[in-house]
C-alpha cells in the first residue's frame, strides 16, 4: 500500500504577489441558490506558497494543500495553468 494522502487541489488566479515567496489566489465558484435556482458566484482568498518568486498578477494557477508554513498559508502553489499575457492577446 502506499502512504500517499490525498490533497486537495484549487484553481485560481493570482490577485496580489507583493509578499516574499507568496501569492494571494482568487478561487471563485459558482453555487446554486437553494430557493430561486440562480447560480451565485462565491470567492475567497488563500495564500499560497511561491518559492521562485515566478507568478505575477493576472496568472491562472493550481494550488494544492499542504502542512501549514506560516499563520495564513496552507496552500503550495504546484503549476501555472495560464499566463497573464495570454489573456491580453
Amino acid at each position: 500500500m502506499t502512504s500517499e494522502k490525498f490533497r486537495r487541489t484549487l484553481s485560481g488566479r493570482v490577485t496580489s504577489n507583493k509578499a516574499n515567496k507568496t501569492v494571494t489566489v482568487l478561487v471563485e465558484r459558482k453555487i446554486r441558490h437553494a430557493l430561486y435556482g440562480k447560480y451565485i458566484t462565491r470567492s475567497k482568498k488563500y495564500c499560497a506558497h511561491d518559492d521562485d518568486n515566478q507568478f505575477g498578477i493576472g496568472d491562472s494557477v493550481l494550488i494544492e494543500e499542504c502542512r501549514p508554513i506560516s499563520r495564513t498559508k496552507s496552500w503550495r502553489v504546484i503549476k501555472l495553468l495560464r499566463n497573464r499575457s495570454d489573456k491580453l492577446e
